[in-house]
């Protein structure tokens, strides 16, 4: 389950702002402040790529059976209207800034991946279902958010999807039809082998 820490503090009944450690504890109450800022970095990213998809990581931890972001940075990819490739550039930057944050006590790990979809929805398609597939092989546990900033600006709230992938085949009957949203036919292909999951 994907949860993001206000949530999570809210649901445990967390409330810092009683604490007395909290209330003379500078370091804390600016960590508070800073505990949502990981929504506006990942749509101010999203809306500047416009047209382009974008790309970046999740920092988090996961409490029992919950993932909880923390924060998010950019990676620098090559974007299309349609895809993300990541280069070893963006493999060799990701590296450097997690070692980076690890000398700085920062105690978020990379926890999973964002990206765009600019005016067409939240979804993963056949290359991002692959992509989240892979990274759960390997470094579960690990979560897929998708942001579409158009939609999120032409609302006034944030259009976002958190997804993780199933074995295939796993997943039959347990949603129905009215649980899913269309996808334009220009961008249906790139469902392309996993249509049917």
């Amino acid at each position: 389950m994907y949860v993001d820490l206000e949530s999570f503090e809210k649901n445990y009944k967390i409330n810092h702002h009683n604490d007395e450690i909290f209330k003379n504890d500078p370091v804390r109450q600016k960590y508070e402040a800073e505990k949502q800022r990981w929504k506006e970095r990942l749509v101010n990213h999203a809306v500047k790529g416009g047209d382009i998809e974008v790309m970046g990581l999740l920092l988090g931890k996961v409490l029992d059976d919950v993932m909880v972001v923390m924060d998010v940075f950019a990676l620098p990819v090559e974007g299309t209207e349609t895809r993300v490739n990541a280069h070893s550039d963006a493999n060799e930057y990701m590296i450097q800034f997690l070692e980076s944050s690890k000398k700085v006590n920062r105690p978020e790990n990379a926890i999973g991946w964002y990206h765009s979809h600019p005016g067409y929805g939240c979804w993963l398609s056949g290359i991002d279902v692959s992509t989240q597939s892979l990274n759960q092989t390997y470094q579960d546990p690990w979560l897929a958010i998708v942001v579409d900033p158009k939609r999120t600006l032409s609302s006034g709230k944030i259009d976002i999807g958190a997804f993780r992938t199933c074995e295939k085949g796993k997943n039959k009957g347990l949603l129905k039809l009215s649980d899913f949203e269309v996808v334009p036919e220009v961008k249906s292909q790139d469902f392309d082998n996993h249509s049917d999951m």
